[in-house]
């Protein structure tokens, strides 16, 4: 491929970007815009990495909720990564692959596309969602066994957690389920905890979440853990003391060992059972009143969803992914509660990434790189990708059709052909959305069906006349027939006589 290939994983927290045959680990880059209140300074996507003064940092998220909502920041943040301070590329003259959120809504996709060709007009551009690159990479590879057919990816990221049943490389998204617990919420959470007992520490927001990454572990025993940390608040294996950054020193936060010294100006964060309760939201979200099961049990449920003769091979192929994959003891605690909720005779495994944050880069970067000429019609990037004049040329509709998304096959042809909900699609609801774009229905036949509709809606209502004609002598005494204009079945209306006071 002549002209270059930008891979932009673009997540709610990160953007790890980076050019095919020259950045096989990525850039990781601030999805944010900030303000710090120390030196008055706004610091954009990548610049926040230059920040000497992380006190109060006000952060413009692009993201809000899952979605891509405020593209102005977004807009920025991307101007940085073109720019010569990151990648140093011309837009007009490279491809791009770029990751989307699960359930993306149409009128958000409809703006992506106008972004990247008629703002930064790229040449041409795949979209798609970060579970469906993960085929691609080797995080169920093994070096005894093929390729994984039926695969579970986990995708733990800043919004919140998916559930994504994944066959052939195609995700089944009736049996996607989404947990509303994510990076930023176990943040604010930690914030609060922090705030009510010990620093206030709201406005921390870039510290706090050091922090988590730093201290914060899944217990495999939560009863046990919390009973240690009631009985000796102080002493016990669980509590660990944080050194707060000195900003006038420029020195970061740290973990206190025991041969450190510790002056007296240094502010001290004492982590006790909220290193352990933090994350813990993830398989019990009940207890800060969300409504939803735990991580176990929504794969459990996801599972069930799928054909029942692929299940086994669902619960043995489980791979991690995300942020909060990184949590110490993620691994074993989700393999306990997994194994007390899979069928008698079921194998559980889980697979993680040796680093889940770039896991979804990688695994675009092998799939961008995959040769397009090996036989099938539809591998690499440059098959399924849409080019800047075919969307001149059809708008963001070739994007829909093209582009696999969460919508049914038998949605997508509704759409493209202007069917009512009630009409019969021509297409069943297994097939893949790419055969909406292959279907051809020649003009003859739909003529041919309008005029079937057209004859019986006439037969209809010439049965219906004898009948209207025998009970005319009834209907005269009950009162006016109903208006032409109102619909067959609807309640008539009753006469009103205008005057001057009102209705009567």
């Amino acid at each position: 491929m002549s002209r270059p290939l930008i891979i932009l994983d673009n997540g709610a927290h990160t953007a790890k970007v980076g050019v095919l045959h020259k950045h096989e680990e990525p850039l990781i880059v601030q999805n944010a815009v900030a303000r710090s209140k120390g030196d008055k300074r706004t610091y954009f996507g990548h610049e926040i990495a230059l920040c000497r003064d992380y006190s109060s940092l006000n952060y413009r998220l692009p993201f809000e909720k899952g979605y891509l909502v405020d593209w102005d920041a977004q807009k920025a943040v991307w101007d940085g990564i073109f720019s010569t301070e990151v990648l140093s590329i011309d837009t007009t003259q490279a491809s791009l692959l770029l990751t989307e959120p699960y359930f993306n809504l149409p009128n958000i996709q409809d703006i992506y596309d106008q972004m990247i060709f008629e703002e930064y007009e790229f040449h041409s551009y795949y979209r798609c969602t970060p579970a469906s690159m993960i085929s691609s990479g080797l995080l169920f590879s093994s070096p005894d066994l093929p390729p994984a057919v039926c695969t579970i990816v986990v995708d733990s990221g800043f919004s919140f957690t998916h559930i994504v049943p994944i066959i052939n490389g195609q995700i089944i998204w009736k049996a996607v389920k989404r947990l509303d617990v994510g990076g930023k919420l176990l943040t604010n959470h930690l914030k609060e905890l922090v705030s009510f007992r010990q620093w206030n520490m709201m406005d921390e927001t870039f510290i706090m979440n050091q922090v988590k990454e730093t201290c914060c572990f899944v217990s495999t025993n939560f009863q046990q853990d919390t009973e240690t940390c009631r009985i000796d608040p102080k002493r016990n294996p669980v509590v660990q003391e944080y050194i707060l950054p000195d900003l006038s020193t420029n020195r970061k936060g740290r973990v206190r060992r025991t041969d450190d010294i510790v002056a007296e100006a240094d502010q001290i964060l004492v982590m006790n059972n909220e290193r352990f309760t933090v994350p813990e939201l993830l398989f019990r979200p009940d207890d800060i009143g969300l409504d939803q099961a735990g991580l176990a049990s929504t794969i459990a449920t996801s599972i069930s969803l799928l054909p029942s003769d692929l299940q086994g091979m669902f619960w043995a192929n489980i791979g991690l992914i995300g942020g909060n994959s990184k949590f110490r003891g993620l691994h074993d605690r989700l393999l306990a509660e997994l194994r007390t909720l899979a069928p008698v005779g079921c194998e559980v495994l889980i697979y993680e990434s040796a680093d889940p944050v770039i896991e979804v880069y990688k695994s675009a970067y092998a799939f961008a790189a995959t040769n397009s000429d090996v036989g099938a019609a539809d591998v690499g990037f440059l098959p399924r990708a849409i080019t800047k004049a075919e969307y001149m040329e059809n708008g963001s509709s070739i994007s829909r059709r093209k582009f696999r998304d969460w919508k049914s096959a038998e949605e997508l042809e509704r759409e493209a052909y202007g069917l009512a909900d009630n009409q019969t699609p021509l297409v069943d609801l297994g097939q893949e959305a790419s055969a909406v774009e292959g279907a051809a229905v020649s003009q003859k036949e739909r003529d041919n069906r309008k005029e079937s509709k057209k004859a019986s809606g006439r037969g209809r209502h010439q049965r219906e006349e004898p009948r209207s004609t025998q009970r005319g002598a009834d209907r005269s005494q009950q009162g006016p027939m109903p208006t032409t204009n109102q619909s067959v079945g609807s309640r008539p209306t009753r006469n009103r006589t205008i005057r001057a006071g009102g209705v009567k």
